[in-house]
């Protein structure tokens, strides 16, 4: 399904990622841990389209994205979904327009199906008129996560999405985020400084470290 090759990034002019290549399959969940710099969100934006990097390429599905660090597809292209840090939902807009955003060019009736279904899917059925504001941390990053799956992407990029909330939030929604992931037979990347939460929701865990990548 995905496949980065030979990538190489440079940050404030050093090296950070040297040679890197990934390979996952379809479904396939990976976690991608690194001390702070050493290059994992910086992978995750070449993925998704929205950094050059030195050198390296991506294919998706079959498709050519990217290649000698420059890009071939433009990000709103690429059928990659992104889950932030900061949830980064639309303050102005309500669930129901936060989450179908991106599928707002199906008829009423098909956005409205397709947005029931995800928020039943996260225990957040009944919510669609609310405001992130009135929303908990927990409840806004699982809003963030079935708005990044709503145009089913071929992979979901997500960049420490949990790292905000408690240990018994974080833990709880880890679990449930494989089992939605694994339901819906998303491949997806995470990006974590906390290896129990690598572990717990990956397939394969891997780290960039001394500009490699390494599994363990």
């Amino acid at each position: 399904m995905l496949s980065v090759a030979n990538l190489s990034i440079e940050y404030q002019n050093k090296t950070v990622v040297d040679g890197l290549n990934l390979e996952l399959a379809q479904g396939e969940i990976f976690a991608l841990l690194g001390d702070s710099g050493s290059g994992k969100s910086s992978t995750l934006r070449f993925i998704a389209g929205l950094d050059n990097t030195k050198q390296g390429s991506v294919e998706l599905d079959g498709v050519r994205l990217s290649e000698h660090g420059q890009h071939i597809v433009a990000p709103e292209s690429r059928e990659v979904g992104m889950v932030f840090q900061d949830y980064a939902l639309f303050p102005h807009m309500s669930v129901f327009k936060n989450v179908s955003f991106g599928i707002n060019h199906l008829p009423k009736s098909d956005q409205k199906k397709r947005v029931s279904e995800l928020l039943s899917m996260v225990g957040l059925q009944g919510t669609e008129g609310k405001y992130p504001h009135q929303l908990s941390g927990g409840e806004q990053q699982r809003v963030s996560l079935i708005r990044a799956l709503a145009p089913a992407p071929k992979i979901l990029l997500m960049d420490e999405p949990f790292s905000s909330l408690d240990v018994n939030h974080r833990q709880q929604l880890t679990l449930q985020v494989r089992q939605i992931l694994k339901e819906t037979n998303t491949t997806s990347i995470l990006v974590t400084h906390d290896r129990d939460e690598a572990n717990t929701l990956a397939d394969r865990v891997g780290k960039i470290k001394h500009k490699q990548l390494t599994l363990i």
